[in-house]
């Protein structure tokens, strides 16, 4: 008995059938959709030999669909990223397979080595990027399904926008968007 709580638990808690909740047959809750993600990675033989690289641009394949949700792969080559974006309104999960990624949000770039998990909310504006060495692979649920991947201008993107305008026209205002 731990002497740091008060609370005792008498008798099975498993012979009381109404308090167990039936397995779900498709993950609702983030949680649930980040031990999908885990499942899968752990399963190397659902993926593994699906993977292709391409060093033109990302490859990517539908892995899984089920009732409002999908599960890309994805890989990344070294230099290859996604561009700043969100994903509408579509909250996920990101799993490193292998390898290691870069994400860069607002707030500065975090190292996301395989195994790392990076849940998000609709509307999150990020910008994944390989920028090792070599190859990696992700996997990436999205609830509900994919429909959008809005691209954002990055700050330096819109400085040099802004350079360029003063150039053509040097009688021009500055205004840099907020």
């Amino acid at each position: 008995m731990n002497s740091d709580s008060d609370l005792q638990i008498a008798g099975d808690i498993l012979e009381v059938q109404h308090l167990l909740q039936p397995a779900r047959e498709h993950p609702a809750t983030v949680s649930e959709f980040v031990g999908l993600a885990r499942s899968i990675a752990a399963d190397r033989a659902r993926w593994a030999d699906l993977v292709r690289y391409d060093s033109a641009s990302r490859w990517y394949h539908r892995l899984h669909q089920g009732p409002g949700y999908e599960v890309w792969l994805l890989s990344w080559v070294p230099g290859q990223g996604s561009g700043l974006h969100d994903h509408g309104g579509s909250a996920g999960v990101l799993t490193v397979l292998e390898g290691e990624l870069t994400e860069r949000t607002e707030r500065g770039a975090r190292s996301l080595g395989m195994g790392a998990q990076r849940a998000f909310a609709p509307g999150y504006v990020h910008e994944v990027v390989n920028d090792s060495l070599e190859p990696a692979v992700s996997l990436h649920v999205y609830y509900p399904g994919l429909t959008e991947m809005p691209m954002h201008a990055t700050q330096a993107a819109a400085a040099t926008a802004v350079d360029a305008a003063h150039a053509a026209d040097p009688t021009a205002v500055d205004t840099v968007p907020a």
